[in-house]
């Protein structure tokens, strides 16, 4: 699995993945600090990496596309230090991570984690 790390989410966690043996990377060590969610989103699916973010457009741009992929995981925890969100971030991949390689959308909060399967179908 690859992962995408957005700008909310500390370098801590990518080298965490890393050291678990994942494909990441983050925005800013590519100097890619700037791009829009859009970008990121393209750069993503291009890329075939899990975005990993805290910003709730993209889980709203993901569902307005009907994509069924990139997945993203959101992280909505008061907590953003890189020791809660990586203790979270294990959780989603040892028991979704089939899911995200399918196409996902995951919502983290304390105590919390909520999975979709893309694409988001429209409510009828």
């Amino acid at each position: 699995m690859r992962f995408l790390a957005d700008m909310g989410i500390s370098p801590r966690s990518v080298k965490y993945l890393r050291g678990l043996g994942y494909d990441a990377v983050h925005l800013w060590e590519e100097g890619l600090d700037r791009l829009t969610d859009g970008e990121v989103m393209a750069k993503a699916r291009r890329e075939g990496r899990v975005v990993l973010t805290h910003d709730l457009d993209f889980g709203e741009l993901l569902a307005a596309s009907g994509a069924e992929l990139p997945s993203v995981v959101i992280f909505r925890l008061r907590d953003m230090r890189p020791g809660m969100v990586n203790r979270y971030l294990w959780e989603v991949i040892r028991r979704y991570g089939e899911m995200l390689e399918e196409g996902a959308i995951v919502s983290v909060r304390e105590g919390q984690i909520r999975v979709r399967g893309l694409p988001i179908q429209a409510k009828e």
